[in-house]
């Protein structure tokens, strides 16, 4: 083969590479294609995650941490205490989650409302507060050795952000989340929104 002839190949060959990533990147947005990749990769199946937010059923006791002005530089940050209740549904598919708190900023009546996608292996997280009355974009995610990160965009004073949740110490009876936003691509976040719960009963249906 001349020299010619394999400069050309190897042109050739770079080409059809680099054409392919376009591709390879629309199939990792779609979740037929992310499960099936999910379940190929070292002849392994795919995860059931569909209980991995069973620690959260039943009712708790909930302290709140809240950042008041979150990507402006400030620091200043208000407290709330109370209660809320975790049902499942579906059985263990879906969860509604309800929260009620109070502190000398305010009252927070808040639920998020979990579903688990059986194909893509991941969660929707839907948020929703009741001075709003408007369900938030869904975190979308899963847990990785009992930890929990679920991401989202949205807007925020004008500007796209990216928002992450992080749930951890699921299994301690003490569960640890926190919420972050961040504004540059996710180089970096700031976190906003700190809660832990204290278990206050048995977990409990949601009533018919």
């Amino acid at each position: 083969m001349t020299s010619k002839r394999r400069i050309l190949y190897l042109i050739l060959g770079t080409v059809m590479v680099s054409r392919q990533f376009p591709v390879m990147w629309a199939q990792q947005e779609q979740k037929s294609d992310a499960a099936s990749n999910s379940s190929v990769q070292g002849g392994l199946r795919a995860r059931d995650g569909q209980h991995d937010f069973d620690p959260l059923l039943g009712s708790w006791k909930y302290h709140l941490k809240r950042r008041l002005h979150p990507l402006t530089g400030s620091n200043t940050w208000v407290e709330f205490d109370g209660t809320g209740t975790c049902y499942k549904i579906w059985d263990g598919r879906a969860q509604l989650d309800t929260l009620e708190v109070d502190g000398p900023s305010g009252h927070i009546e808040g639920l998020t409302l979990r579903l688990y996608d059986p194909e893509s292996h991941q969660w929707r997280l839907y948020w929703a507060n009741s001075k709003l009355g408007i369900i938030d974009p869904p975190q979308v995610g899963e847990f990785k050795d009992g930890h929990g990160q679920f991401f989202a965009q949205d807007t925020l004073n004008g500007g796209v952000i990216l928002i992450r949740y992080d749930w951890s110490n699921m299994n301690t009876g003490t569960p640890h989340f926190e919420q972050s936003f961040s504004d540059d691509g996710g180089k970096s976040w700031e976190v906003n929104w700190i809660t832990d719960q204290t278990r206050v009963k048995e977990p409990t249906e949601l009533p018919h």
